[in-house]
């Protein structure tokens, strides 16, 4: 399997989150997170209240 370097401000910003909304993350969604150039509608919305736009 090709791993990726992870992105460490994502890494930072993963860990931050609370615990339910991390177990509430699929393996899947969790690697959508760390290294996805674009996330799914799904993964936005399991974040949605921690996402700051512009």
């Amino acid at each position: 399997m090709n791993k990726k370097k992870i992105d460490k401000e994502r890494q930072m910003a993963y860990n931050s989150l609370p615990p339910g909304i991390k177990e509430s993350l699929t393996p899947e969604e969790k690697e959508l997170f760390l290294n996805a150039e674009q996330w799914p509608d799904t993964l936005f919305e399991k974040l949605e209240e921690f996402i700051i736009t512009d």
